[in-house]
């Protein structure tokens, strides 16, 4: 597995951990990770803080040549609002580690020209189908609909 991947699993299993949803992303300039996160919007009550959200606040304020330099490790499809991060910072590219339990906003991505890898990690299948199973309500409370 990528050592990239395998840091955003870390964070997923991280939040996890602190009774969160178990996302986790990392985002990767020169072959350095430079922000990482995981969903922590139960732990600290935010709307807004999904594991991508988390990783570009924590990579803090950057260069626009630095996000479109930079690669996305999420080990889930980015929603909606992570797309719209990815795309206004214009990051090329994406790898995630799963879409089997939720499909986000690949295709408009990848309209957008943003490659998106798909990696069909089963480690980010289990996490989240655990979870889902575990906690359907918190699940459904945002993203699940």
């Amino acid at each position: 597995m990528d050592i990239f991947m395998r840091a955003a699993i870390e964070e997923a299993e991280l939040g996890r951990e602190e009774g969160g949803i178990p996302i986790g992303s990392v985002l990767v300039h020169e072959g350095r990770i430079i922000g990482r996160g995981h969903n922590r919007r139960v732990q600290t009550g935010s709307a807004v803080l999904h594991g991508e959200m988390d990783a570009l606040e924590n990579a803090g304020r950057l260069p626009g040549r630095t996000y479109r330099e930079s690669i996305l490790y999420t080990t889930l499809s980015p929603c909606a609002m992570c797309s719209g991060a990815i795309l206004l910072y214009g990051i090329p590219r994406v790898v995630v580690g799963e879409n089997r339990t939720f499909m986000g906003e690949e295709a408009l991505l990848r309209e957008r020209g943003v490659l998106v890898e798909v990696l069909d990690d089963q480690r980010c299948i289990e996490l989240m189908r655990g979870f889902i199973a575990e906690k359907p309500d918190l699940w459904n409370e945002d993203i699940g609909r």
